[in-house]
């Protein structure tokens, strides 16, 4: 014989059981399922899937499709009426060939004949540096570059470098002849800082070690190509040659001298 209080909880879970579903409470549960879904996907949230479903379809690498020409067009204009271009598109812009006159530098409106450039601080005497400086001096920009390069000194390296420098300058910054540069002028300065340093000498005498530090300059201006001073070599060479004419002359000798009087 089963207790009362079994009794009584069996048959109350039973009429729980076979009770119907309140209508109000069912439609209540629907909205608010609909309310978490709405949330679910707003935050971009599994909704209900599972995370690895969720996880799937938000990772996956997809293939983005890419808009023509026409619907970018289309969406800057509607971008451009509302008001909402970047900084960089509202930018006006200058078509091609066209370059408007306030925008050109100051540089690039002077006409420029010659360049100016000089190297850093050598550590070495303004003797030795002029020596290469006289052997540059006069030359295509081409040849003393050439001549730098197989120069066995010790600073023919870094003035290669300068030439080479200085002739990107010349020919892009102030737009002259690559083919008709020549170095100019060449001359070597001494450098901003002497250095002295004390010399100890023998039998309790000292001295004064100077340092000495110097600078090359040069000028690359537009100069007669090689085709051309080797045209007026020729022609120079060809003046100097004096020969007799195509048509003798029988006349007498003119002013003759006395050695001439037999």
């Amino acid at each position: 014989m089963q207790p009362v209080g079994a009794s009584l909880r069996s048959a109350s879970r039973t009429a729980c059981f076979n009770a119907p579903a309140h209508n109000v409470a069912s439609s209540s549960r629907a909205f608010q399922l609909q309310g978490v879904q709405r949330r679910n996907v707003s935050l971009r949230m599994p909704n209900f899937k599972g995370p690895m479903s969720w996880i799937r379809e938000t990772l996956a690498p997809n293939v983005r499709q890419q808009n023509t020409k026409e619907e970018i067009d289309a969406a800057r204009k509607q971008a451009a009426d509302k008001g909402q271009l970047s900084v960089f598109e509202s930018v006006p812009t200058v078509a091609e060939g066209e370059e408007a006159a306030e925008d050109v530098p100051a540089w690039k409106k002077k006409t420029y004949t010659e360049h100016k450039y000089s190297t850093g601080n050598f550590k070495m005497s303004h003797r030795k540096l002029n020596m290469i400086g006289r052997q540059i001096a006069g030359k295509p920009i081409d040849s003393a570059i050439l001549q730098m390069m197989f120069s066995e000194k010790r600073a023919s390296n870094r003035i290669k470098s300068m030439l080479v420098v200085a002739k990107s300058h010349a020919v892009k910054l102030k737009d002259l002849n690559e083919q008709k540069l020549v170095v100019a002028e060449s001359w070597v300065t001494k450098g901003p800082h002497q250095f002295k340093r004390f010399d100890i000498k023998g039998r309790g005498r000292a001295g004064i070690k100077h340092h000495p530090h110097s600078r090359l300059h040069v000028v690359l201006k537009e100069g007669k190509t090689r085709a051309e001073l080797r045209d007026e070599e020729r022609a120079r060479k060809l003046r100097r040659i004096v020969s007799a004419g195509l048509v003798r002359e029988d006349v007498p000798i003119r002013n003759p001298g006395s050695s001439w009087a037999w």
